[in-house]
C-alpha cells in the first residue's frame, strides 16, 4: 500500500477523480498542514471559508470570475480531502471533526445556492427562484446524507463494525443532552446539527436497521464472513451510485451550467436527475436488504 493510500478512508469506496487527483492533491495538503502541525478542523474551517468564497465567486455573469470559482472550489475540495486524510495521517480522528465537516459542507454549497440565485435576480429573474433552490437543497441533504449513510454501512458489513462511523441517533440524543448552551456553545451547535443529520439519515434507511439489528441478535458485534461477503456482492455494484449522489458529480454539473451561463439548470439537475436516482438507490437497497434479512432468518 502506497503512502496515499494509507490515508484513503477505504479503496473500495474511493471514486477514480478521488483517487487520481483529490487525493493525492489532498496528501500533499495534509503533509503540509501536519509539517506547520495544523489540526484537521483548520483545514476543514478553511475549506468551508474557500468554499463560501467560491460560490461569492459564482454570482457574477463574468465567465473568468466563474471559472475562478471553479478553481477556488475545487482547492476547498482538496481541502476537505486533506482533512480527512491528516486525521487519518495523525491519528486525530474525531466525532467533532466528523460534524465539523458535514457542517462545511452544507455551508459552502449554502453560498453556492443563494449566490447562483441572487445572480439570477440581478440579470432581472424573479425571486422565486428561491422556490425552485428550497427544494434543491433539501434533495441536495437527503442525496448526501444516504450516499454517506450506505458507504459506511458497507464498511459496516464488509470490514467490520469498527471501520464504520455511522451512529444511531439514539446514542447522539443524550450526547447533544450532556452539553451545555453556555459552556459550549459551538459544539452543542454542531451536536443539534449531527443528531439531525443522523435522523435524516435513519427516516430513508429503517431496512437497514432491521438487517442490522437482525444481524446482532443472531451473531452479535461479529459479521460472519458469509454475509460478509453476501452485502459485497449485493452492495458492491450500488457504490458507484452512492458516489454520483455525493459531491464530485454535482460539481461537474455546476460547471457545465455556469460555463453555460444558465447556473440556475444545477437546480432542475438536482430535483430531477440526482433525486431520481436516490429514488432507485432505496428502493434497490430496500430490496437487497429485504432478501439478506431472509437469509439471516432462515
Amino acid at each position: 500500500m502506497s503512502r496515499i493510500e494509507s490515508t484513503f478512508k477505504d479503496r473500495d469506496l474511493e471514486e477514480t477523480l478521488d483517487v487520481y487527483f483529490y487525493r493525492p492533491f489532498g496528501y500533499v495538503l495534509a503533509s503540509l498542514g501536519r509539517g506547520f502541525r495544523l489540526s484537521p478542523n483548520l483545514i476543514t474551517v478553511l475549506s468551508m471559508v474557500s468554499g463560501v468564497i467560491a460560490g461569492h465567486l459564482f454570482y457574477y455573469p463574468s465567465l473568468k470570475l466563474n471559472v475562478l470559482g471553479m478553481i477556488v472550489l475545487v482547492f476547498s475540495e482538496a481541502l476537505d480531502s486533506a482533512d480527512g486524510q491528516l486525521a487519518r495521517m495523525t491519528d486525530q480522528k474525531s466525532k467533532l471533526g466528523r460534524v465539523l465537516d458535514g457542517v462545511a459542507g452544507n455551508v459552502i454549497f449554502i453560498s453556492v445556492y443563494v449566490h447562483i440565485c441572487l445572480r439570477y435576480i440581478s440579470g432581472g429573474g424573479s425571486w422565486a427562484i428561491f422556490a425552485l433552490a428550497a427544494p434543491a437543497g433539501l434533495g441536495h441533504s437527503f442525496q448526501s446524507a444516504v450516499a454517506d449513510f450506505y458507504r459506511n454501512a458497507y464498511l459496516y458489513f464488509v470490514k467490520g463494525p469498527a471501520k464504520s462511523e455511522f451512529e444511531d441517533s439514539d446514542r447522539v440524543a443524550p450526547q447533544y443532552a450532556n452539553l451545555k448552551w453556555r459552556q459550549s456553545v459551538i459544539l452543542k451547535f454542531l451536536m443539534r446539527v449531527y443528531l439531525n443529520y443522523t435522523r435524516q439519515q435513519e427516516l430513508l434507511t429503517k431496512g437497514f436497521f432491521r438487517l442490522r439489528n437482525a444481524t446482532r441478535e443472531k451473531f452479535g458485534e461479529e459479521i460472519p464472513a458469509w454475509l460478509a461477503k453476501e452485502y459485497a456482492l449485493r452492495n458492491g455494484p450500488m457504490i458507484k451510485y452512492y458516489n454520483i449522489l455525493t459531491t464530485n458529480t454535482r460539481i461537474l454539473a455546476l460547471f457545465l451550467f455556469l460555463v453555460l451561463k444558465r447556473p440556475e439548470w444545477f437546480f432542475v439537475f438536482e430535483i430531477i436527475i440526482l433525486n431520481g436516482l436516490l429514488f432507485f438507490v432505496l428502493m434497490k437497497e430496500h430490496e437487497i436488504g429485504r432478501d439478506l434479512l431472509v437469509m439471516i432468518q432462515s
